[in-house]
């Protein structure tokens, strides 16, 4: 990474300062790249455009569409989706929530209805005694989930583009929810989360005039 030819600084960036605020690794000076916000164009309609295939083609498989949706709708990147369980996944007579933060999110009708199935199946392979797996997209291996390299893959079969997708959907969110709900909700750190209400620069006093509003 000290050479004139490296790539991946961006990535290594976090891993660099991660492994330097837990202690585990000192005096690194290799020019990582901090993050300040999305520099790729965005294209909504083709975003659009694939999440309404993942909802709605059922010629694909259920599980990849459920995953897709999870990046497209709420940031959620390979590593994260593959270590969910069935048990992040909460059944509220029909309705569902899932649990990728502290606080859990109200999936829309057709995710809810994605991922209840998923769980079903899931649960349906765990007392036919096909598998000990209480993971929600179980990996090739009993007992261990789906990798996130695997995942990505899958994404990727799907015609998914990993960072900028996700850049998408947080600059998207980022600019309807305070970074306190962002972080809450999708499990993130508050301070990526903060940099993304920057960068997005979301309306926090319309949002707080919506909410005064509402109905308890």
């Amino acid at each position: 990474m000290t050479g004139d030819d490296a790539r991946l600084r961006q990535e290594a960036g976090h891993f660099v300062r991660w492994a330097l605020s837990q202690k585990i690794a000192r005096d690194v000076t290799f020019p990582a790249v901090r993050w300040n916000g999305p520099s790729q164009p965005m294209d909504e309609e083709a975003r659009w455009g694939t999440a309404r295939r993942l909802l709605h083609d059922d010629t694909l498989k259920p599980e990849g569409r459920l995953a897709g949706l999870l990046l497209f709708l709420y940031a959620q990147w390979p590593a994260a989706i593959s270590r969910l369980t069935v048990d992040h996944i909460e059944d509220t007579n029909g309705a569902a929530r899932i649990h990728l933060g502290a606080v859990p999110v109200d999936l829309p009708t057709p995710v809810a209805e994605l991922a209840l199935q998923q769980v079903k199946v899931r649960r349906s392979h765990a007392v036919l005694g096909r598998t000990e797996s209480h993971w929600l997209f179980p990996g090739g291996q009993p007992g261990r989930p789906i990798s996130a390299w695997a995942m990505g893959v899958r994404l990727r079969e799907l015609g998914i583009p990993l960072a900028q997708t996700r850049s998408t959907a947080l600059f998207q969110l980022a600019t309807e929810l305070p970074a306190a709900v962002l972080a809450r909700t999708l499990g993130i750190d508050i301070t990526v989360a903060v940099k993304w209400q920057r960068a997005a620069a979301g309306d926090w006093a319309a949002y707080a005039a919506e909410i005064s509003h509402r109905q308890p």
